[in-house]
Order: C-alpha cells, then sequence, then structure tokens
C-alpha cells in the first residue's frame, strides 16, 4: 500500500468541512486554557501515530489532554488524575459534537468556555447551532490523516536543517494546514489583515517578523485539490518570478500534493520544493544563511 493515500477533495469536501469544525472546538479549547506564545503557536495541535492531538492543557493543578482517533474513530478527554472520556466520529451535527464534548468536559470538571464562532472561514456557522456541517466518512478522515503523518515527517527533516528560530511542525485548525515556518531574526512591516473572521491584531502578531513558511492544505474553493505551499512574508522583489510553480491567486508557490505521492521517491520531491522555495526567500531578502542553517 502507498504511505501516501490518495486525497481527491471533492470526493470528502464534506466530511473535510465537518471535521475542520470539529478540530476548531479543539483548538479553541486549547486557546482558551493556554498560555500565550509568539505567533498563537499555543493554539495548534500535532500530529500522533493515531491522529491529532492538542498535548497537555493546563486547568489548575491538573492537565488534561483531547485526542482524535483516526484510527479507532474516537475522540478521548484524558486527564492527569487519570479520568476520561471518549465519544465516538460519526456522522453528526457540529452542534452535537460541540454540546457532546463540552459535556464530558463538565463531568472531568475541566469546564472550559470558548468563543462559538469559527476562525478563518467566510460565513462561519456558530458551533452550538450548526445543523449545516455533519458529514463523517472513516475512510476518507483517515486518509487525511495518514497524508498529514507522511507530510509531518517530511517536514521534521527539513526544520532540522534550520538552527534559527523556526516553529515547530504544527496544525492550524484556522486555516486547517499543517505548516512550519523559519524566521530571518528581523521584524516585518505590518500585516494588511483582512483574513475572514480573523481579527486583524492577531494576523499581524502572527506575521510580525520576516518569515519563510511552508506547509500543506488539503484544499478548499479556491484550489481545489490537497498541495504543498511556500511563501514569504514579507515578498522580497523578485520572488515571485524566481521559481516556477507560483500561484499569483494564492500568493505562493504551490506543489500539487497528487505529484508528490506519485513521485518515484516523494520525499525527494517533497524537500527539493521546500528548499528551493525557501532559499529563493531567503537569498532574495538578503538571510545571514551562514548562522541561520545548519552546516
Amino acid at each position: 500500500m502507498n504511505p501516501w493515500p490518495a486525497l481527491p477533495y471533492e470526493a470528502w469536501k464534506d466530511t473535510y468541512d465537518t471535521l475542520h469544525m470539529w478540530l476548531q472546538i479543539a483548538g479553541k479549547i486549547r486557546l482558551a486554557r493556554s498560555p500565550w506564545v509568539n505567533h498563537q503557536w499555543h493554539v495548534t495541535l500535532y500530529v500522533t501515530a493515531r491522529g491529532l492531538t492538542t498535548l497537555p492543557i493546563p486547568h489548575g493543578t491538573r492537565v488534561f489532554q483531547i485526542d482524535f482517533d483516526f484510527i479507532d474513530h474516537r475522540v478521548g478527554i484524558s486527564t492527569s488524575d487519570g479520568a476520561g472520556r471518549s465519544l465516538a466520529l460519526e456522522p453528526q451535527p457540529v452542534a452535537a459534537f460541540y454540546k457532546n464534548l463540552m459535556a464530558a468536559m463538565d463531568e472531568l470538571g475541566v469546564p472550559v468556555r470558548i468563543s462559538k464562532k469559527p476562525n478563518e472561514v467566510a460565513g462561519a456557522i456558530a458551533f452550538d447551532v450548526d445543523q449545516t456541517h455533519r458529514a463523517y466518512d472513516a475512510e476518507s478522515a483517515q486518509r487525511f490523516w495518514r497524508a498529514l503523518v507522511q507530510a509531518d515527517r517530511v517536514f521534521k527533516v527539513f526544520r532540522a536543517r534550520f538552527r534559527g528560530k523556526c516553529s515547530p511542525v504544527h496544525f492550524f485548525w484556522g486555516s486547517a494546514d499543517l505548516a512550519v515556518s523559519r524566521f530571518s531574526g528581523r521584524t516585518a512591516p505590518q500585516h494588511p489583515g483582512g483574513i475572514p473572521n480573523m481579527p486583524d491584531r492577531l494576523v499581524r502578531e502572527a506575521y510580525s517578523h520576516e518569515c519563510s513558511s511552508c506547509g500543506f492544505w488539503a484544499g478548499g474553493e479556491r484550489y481545489p485539490q490537497p498541495m504543498f505551499f511556500s511563501y514569504a512574508y514579507p515578498e522580497p522583489p523578485g520572488f515571485r518570478e524566481a521559481l516556477p510553480r507560483y500561484q499569483a491567486a494564492l500568493s505562493e508557490y504551490v506543489l500539487p500534493y497528487e505529484e508528490v505521492r506519485t513521485a518515484s521517491s516523494p520525499d525527494d520531491v517533497l524537500l527539493d520544493f521546500l528548499q528551493s522555495t525557501y532559499e529563493a526567500a531567503a537569498n532574495l531578502a538578503r538571510w545571514d544563511r551562514g548562522a541561520l542553517e545548519m552546516q
């Protein structure tokens, strides 16, 4: 079996849209209880051997953790005093998932209040009244996680080449992408903002420093297929013309996931894309690569 699964966007978009909202709920729980970390790295989720996790979240002197399991198709809440609850991942409205997850947390003594409005999506519906998103195809959800496993693994190889300030490889639930960002050490001009249902002050904090970022995204209306991407903020002059594959509509370089997964050496194809687009950004912006990169 190819470890890089097929992931045709149109075939599972309804499940993807629903799962995106469920992951936002878990992410917002982490956001509500975690100390602030620069660039909002305290809100992200992480790939595991079975799915995605919040990692431990503080609640007084206890911690709890939320884990999505895409093998057994459960979402579990576990606490540091040994208690836990498990809920089925199955077709259900976002409103029902929200109600059941919050009730389980109340039962465990770790109640959390969150903003019920999704972030970074147009036409956002509050979680507690969302009856629209209700699909869950288990096989498709597992394929998505398996694709994340492969992307996470290669991204970590790429990340290890850099010794400057660099993010973890983490999943941003707002935009539903797995990403890793490198920083030059210099501040950046103020970001214009304008992301749907995302306060401009948060966007500006996220992009407060010059960066080269890459990631994996499962697709959307603007680009209806899974892809790997790479961009720079701010874009140095000549960046768009430096290499093929720049998508002006997205303001980033794009490598279709299908091209990677069907290659004779997917790791090499992906690493070449990540390295070449980073080098274009770093060279054109005159980063101190000798000081920032592993020698």
